[in-house]
């Protein structure tokens, strides 16, 4: 029979699917057995709705054959097979789908929802990336009802041909003859029995028909009768076919017939984890999107978390066929610690399925998701505190970025996960739980930032609060600040921090003798300025300080523990920083009271005083001091 030439497109394009489509070779068993899976779906639909037609459903499966000497490949389904005009339109036509063609016949004929038609392929080019490991591939089929058999063969872009053959059961045979191997490409591997069965396991594990392959083993040879107490086991070989792939997920049965300890080995085998997972999300969902998913929050931090090489997403299905290892779409940066799977029928997938196309699908899946981690994550919380406290220490800080990220955009979601030490107790606290034990007449949610906890509760403008009887968090780890001041308020009461001139309201009676003890001391804090000159920007009576004698803060809305980190990131910055200080000043402390006495005994005393004053206030902000060696010799000077 003479060889026809592809019908829809050029030689460059079917090079292109060839070599350009798929990123990794070994897709193509993916695609071959998702064709094979197809055409038993098809036809055991077939039987449901044609009484000619009987098949047994436990009687269908794909087998692989291969054959090393012969560097064949072969992939047989007992599926519903094909036609010779069918070879000639689905095989010939490049980008010829033809189960996507069989959905839509079904779904006009008999008023099918397509949704219910478990149908892989989608595009029909599938079937060329055969050609990426073969030099020639040969496909023999026989339709279902038909005494015909077909053989199709092609060396790829030169055409191909079709001719009878003999078949002696319907379905469809796919001998691929493989290519041999080259200084940079091992083709031998797939015709490796311990490779394809890696493939099987890796691609198509869930596919719901048995992958069988015949597999060479080992047992040991029953004992002889008459065999003495010397006797050494022998041993034999023998072929059986074995079933590769398990078929059936974990995912699809129903959640109340799964036990705990099926979720935590699925886990640990899947992920390389030697601790059971802190909590399991089993979902199946329908309705606009349909899919099903388990998701796991680990116990603890992959070892390679804090790493760049650290990818984050869940693994992504389609119909039971993995189309992407790590999917990071369906998970967002502040839940990057997930892990999981999700398949669903319902995904738009690039001509490749290699890639997912940017759908309002992904999207939906994907808020779900995070809707239904956060409300697990909030019922550990409450319930098993002991549990959240784990996963805080954790992934805490992934949530605190998270709310920080996209300007905040996320804070609504996050703020109730969020935990903080605080002045209440030695545990942590959510945000909820401090605007519970409020009283009355406060009217702010205060925060202090230090180093440490223990540091922070000893910062002396943590004082003035702390004796109204009013809670302070305590924040000590370098995003805090910031994330204060995206939260800005949490249940109606704004974040405020004991740094604040307002934090305490003032009435009118404390306005006036703030600004009298101001207007007293005017000559004290210019003698101060005057001493420390560019050192700070300013010199003042403080509002915040109630027995301490002396602090730091920055002129403008900056903090010092921000701009702190602002140094850290940018040491240049330092300069501003000192430009900016404010000294602040307790006119009825001792020290105050000192440097007023020496500034009318002895001025040379009294800019010690002034000296001693600031580097006190650089140490109690944790900043560095100018020059420890002259601080510690100012000290000892006044020890004389």
């Amino acid at each position: 029979m003479a060889k026809k030439q592809f019908k829809t497109e050029s030689k460059r394009i079917l090079d292109l699917m060839i070599n350009s489509i798929y990123t990794h070779r070994e897709i193509f068993l993916r695609e071959l057995i998702s064709n094979a899976s197809d055409a038993l779906d098809k036809l055991a639909y077939r039987a449901l709705t044609d009484d000619k037609v009987s098949v047994n459903r436990a009687d269908l499966h794909i087998t692989l054959t291969p054959d090393a000497e012969a560097r064949t490949l072969i992939v047989r389904d007992n599926g519903i097979g094909m036609t010779k005009e069918e070879l000639d339109t689905h095989l010939g036509t490049i980008a010829k789908s033809g189960s996507l063609q069989f959905k839509k016949e079904i779904t006009e004929a008999q008023g099918v929802d397509e949704s219910d038609l478990d149908i892989i392929g989608q595009f029909g080019v599938g079937f060329y990336s055969s050609f990426m490991v073969s030099d020639k591939v040969v496909v023999r089929s026989r339709a279902c009802g038909s005494d015909e058999a077909w053989q199709w063969e092609s060396s790829g872009t030169d055409g191909y041909t079709i001719t009878p053959c003999e078949k002696e059961v319907f379905g469809t045979e796919i001998t691929m003859y493989i290519k041999p191997d080259t200084g940079e490409d091992d083709f031998s591997q797939y015709l490796s029995q311990e490779t394809l069965e890696d493939l099987v396991k890796k691609y198509s594990d869930y596919v719901h028909f048995p992958i069988e392959m015949e597999k060479e083993l080992t047992r040991e040879k029953p004992k002889p009768e008459d065999a003495g107490d010397d006797y050494k086991p022998e041993h034999e070989t023998y072929r059986e076919w074995v079933t590769l792939n398990s078929m059936v997920p974990l995912w699809y049965r129903p959640k109340d017939e799964v036990k705990e300890e099926e979720y935590a080995d699925f886990y640990k085998e899947k992920y390389g984890d030697f601790e059971d997972p802190l909590a399991v999300i089993h979902i199946a969902a329908e309705g606009n999107v349909e899919y099903r998913a388990l998701i796991f929050i680990p116990a603890r931090q992959p070892y390679d978390f804090q790493s760049r090489e650290f990818e984050k997403g869940l693994q992504l299905y389609s119909s039971g066929v993995m189309v992407m290892d790590r999917c990071a779409e369906l998970v967002p940066n502040h839940f990057r610690f997930l892990r999981g799977v999700v398949d669903s029928p319902d995904l738009s997938l690039n001509i490749s399925r290699e890639m997912l196309q940017q759908t309002r699908q992904l999207q939906i899946i994907s808020k779900n998701i995070e809707k239904k981690v956060k409300a697990e994550l909030v019922r550990i919380q409450k319930e098993e505190p002991e549990h959240y406290k784990s996963f805080w220490n954790a992934f805490g800080l992934s949530l605190k970025l998270g709310t920080l990220a996209d300007y905040g955009a996320h804070k609504d979601l996050l703020k109730d996960l969020l935990l903080f030490w605080s002045s209440h107790s030695d545990a942590q606290t959510t945000l909820a739980d401090y605007v519970s034990r409020m009283p009355e007449d406060q009217k702010y949610i205060y925060f202090a930032s230090g180093e440490s906890p223990a540091k922070i509760a000893k910062l002396p403008q943590v004082e003035r609060i702390a004796d109204k009887g009013y809670e302070v968090l305590y924040l000590s780890d370098e995003p805090d600040e910031f994330l204060m001041q995206t939260l800005r308020e949490y249940d109606g009461k704004t974040l405020k921090s004991v740094s604040d001139e307002d934090a305490l309201p003032e009435s009118e009676e404390e306005k006036q003798a703030a600004e009298e003890k101001t207007e007293e001391n005017k000559d004290v804090l210019a003698f101060v300025k005057e001493t420390l000159g560019d050192r700070i920007q300013e010199a003042r009576i403080s509002k915040v300080l109630k027995s301490g004698a002396v602090c730091l803060s920055l002129a403008g809305s900056l903090s010092i523990e921000m701009a702190k980190y602002f140094i850290k990131m940018n040491p240049e910055s330092a300069d501003q920083l000192r430009a900016d200080q404010i000294l602040e000043l307790n006119p009825d402390s001792e020290a105050f009271a000192a440097l007023r006495s020496a500034m009318d005994t002895d001025k040379e005393r009294a800019k010690t005083y002034v000296e001693l004053l600031y580097q006190q206030a650089l140490l109690i902000a944790g900043l560095p001091l100018e020059d420890p060696v002259a601080y510690a010799a100012l000290v000892c000077s006044l020890m004389k």
